[in-house]
């Protein structure tokens, strides 16, 4: 397929459909460079225009690896370019985020360097530092828009008060947080939040982290550095309970001709026009299905029948442990 439809976030125009780049460098196991930028390439030729990055993944790998597969595209061919700052403990500071303003210029100084490029698209807190007001921290990515080093400023995690003051300071284009059949917790406040004040909302984690494809029976199959096995939704006990959704999906999406995933990643796809998820993928193969979800029409009954198969509140287990949920919904 080519011609990915068009969605804005606050007003940046990007793909209906972005593409989570994190696996290509970080969390799920071994990495191959040059599958990635294949895969990259691939992307950009069916229409996808959005590429997500941070600092964090990869301690800065990822950020060089997508600069040099848009390095061929010095005009970057409609590439929106979108990384994320605050995990400070990757250059191995103790403190785990970093929302100061000192901070926010060094981190944005860095990005820049590894993505080869003269401005950010849209550049993100990945997680609110509770030490640091809001204010301070997006007051200096505003000095960052004004000196022409970024186009848009977005937060990640933010619950909605923070959302509102940080709006107050500077326009907010886009939240990027978990949003699937499986991590709803954002919808009764926040995305209510988001849709009066006008930021776009950027899912990661569509497919939760794989889950809802099926392919994840064990934990057996994912390598021992990948994080999904410190996970309490692939744990034993949880896992199986939540396989048993995926089974209900399955069917439902067995009648419609698609794969579980396709028709989860459709379900978030139909949320809303403000709504761009990134599902993540280092192969052209799963790009190319994620992106044929765009085609997947679910009629109202379908919604219901999919809200039936996966009510909030049926999955077990929480998305992180105990140290991660502090820094969700900030």
């Amino acid at each position: 397929m080519t011609g990915v439809p068009t969605r804005s976030l606050g007003g940046l125009a990007v793909s209906a459909q972005g593409l989570g780049c994190m696996g290509m460098s970080h969390g799920y196991g071994a990495t191959d460079d040059a599958e990635s930028v294949a895969t990259l390439h691939r992307a950009l030729d069916l229409g996808v225009t959005l590429l997500d990055t941070a600092d964090f993944y990869g301690s800065g790998h990822n950020e060089e690896l997508i600069g040099r597969a848009v390095a061929g595209r010095r005009d970057r061919d409609g590439v929106v370019l979108a990384t994320k700052f605050g995990f400070a403990n990757r250059l191995g500071e103790p403190t785990l985020v970093r929302g100061d303003a000192a901070y926010v210029r060094q981190a944005c100084e860095a990005s820049l360097r590894r993505l080869g490029v003269d401005h950010i698209d849209l550049y993100y807190q990945h997680r609110v530092d509770p030490r640091v007001p809001i204010e301070e921290t997006v007051g200096a990515m505003a000095e960052l828009v004004r000196a022409g080093k970024v186009r848009r400023l977005g937060l990640s995690e933010a619950g909605a008060q923070t959302i509102r003051r940080a709006h107050a300071v500077h326009p907010i284009a886009a939240l990027q947080s978990e949003w699937s059949l499986w991590s709803r917790d954002l919808e009764a406040e926040i995305v209510p939040v988001c849709r009066e004040l006008g930021v776009g909302v950027v899912p990661y984690a569509p497919l939760g982290r794989g889950f809802l494809t099926g392919r994840y029976g064990s934990v057996e199959k994912l390598a021992e550095t990948d994080v999904r096995r410190g996970h309490p939704r692939f744990a034993d006990g949880n896992r199986e309970r939540n396989l048993a959704v995926v089974a209900k999906l399955d069917e439902l999406a067995a009648a419609k001709g698609v794969t579980a995933g396709q028709l989860a990643l459709a379900w978030v796809q139909h949320r809303g026009q403000d709504v761009v998820p990134i599902p993540g993928t280092r192969r052209q193969r799963y790009l190319e299905e994620n992106l044929a979800a765009l085609a997947v029409e679910l009629s109202p009954a379908d919604l219901a029948a999919i809200e039936a198969a996966a009510p909030p509140g049926e999955i077990a287990g929480t998305r992180y442990d105990p140290t991660g949920l502090t820094f969700v919904n900030g």
